[in-house]
């Protein structure tokens, strides 16, 4: 049978919570607007209930602890279909049988979960490197990123902190949303389907603002002086490109003010 849920780790669990409640295991997670249905299909629609989804998050943590369970929530992240059908898996295996099947490297579905969630962290500690902002007009700082995993929520306590005493704005451009930061908490934003469209379009074409808001007089010259500082201290016949290229790789370049500016 098939689940179809809503795009959200609350909708997730709560198809844990209803697998178990209708005492149905034998489940298939699926996004309802991506289920292509057949004649043998078998479909059960679920909604997203926050009571339910919080009982089954209260249980996790008492069943493996508070690591795990955000390491559940971070393959989620990954925005992966099998690896949404594999977590959906070992958390139903979790609570039917051990906890202890998430030491189990040896069982395919929990390899495959370790491999994304090594990814989702890989590309979270980039984005703490890579982000670049652009300060605007009246004084917010903007930044527009395009990470290969949906990491923002991973990355919010961290800018929160380095940049307590900024208002602060970065936009996630491939998923449609941003974080704003307003030095007392950090919200959500997002942009009407009209204007993220847009921001795609520039993107596209190697314009790394993305969102239109006007920049402040002096960014350009700032930038100016990064890209100096930035070569100034590289030393040429130690250059290897194939070493950068591992630890800071091409499709990030041209949110880099040092690689885009000369």
């Amino acid at each position: 049978m098939y689940y179809l849920f809503d795009h959200t780790f609350p909708g997730l669990l709560c198809c844990v919570f209803e697998s178990f409640e209708r005492k149905e295991f034998e489940i298939t997670p699926v996004l309802e607007e991506e289920f292509q249905p057949d004649f043998f299909s078998h479909t059960r629609k679920i909604v997203t209930v926050p009571e339910k989804a919080g009982r089954v998050q209260q249980a996790l943590l008492q069943k493996v602890g508070r690591q795990t369970a955000l390491d559940f929530f971070k393959i989620f992240l990954s925005e992966d279909r099998e690896a949404w059908r594999a977590l959906f898996s070992i958390i139903q295996y979790v609570f039917r049988y051990s906890p202890e099947i998430w030491q189990n490297y040896g069982h395919p579905d929990v390899l495959y979960l370790v491999q994304t969630l090594k990814k989702v962290n890989r590309e979270r500690h980039r984005m703490k490197a890579f982000v670049r902002f652009h300060k605007s007009r009246d004084g917010l700082y903007v930044a527009s990123i395009e990470p290969d995993f949906n990491v923002l929520p991973l990355i919010s306590d961290f800018f929160r902190k380095r940049y307590a005493d900024q208002h602060w704005l970065i936009y996630d451009v491939k998923r449609g949303y941003g974080l704003l930061y307003d030095q007392c908490q950090v919200t959500e934003v997002h942009l009407m389907e009209e204007e993220h469209a847009a921001n795609r379009r520039r993107t596209s074409v190697g314009d790394t603002r993305a969102l239109e808001i006007p920049l402040d007089d002096r960014d350009r010259d700032f930038q100016r002086l990064w890209k100096q500082y930035y070569s100034s201290t590289n030393i040429e016949s130690r250059r290897n490109l194939r070493l950068h290229l591992r630890h800071v790789p091409k499709r990030y370049w041209k949110y880099l003010t040092e690689k885009k500016y000369g």
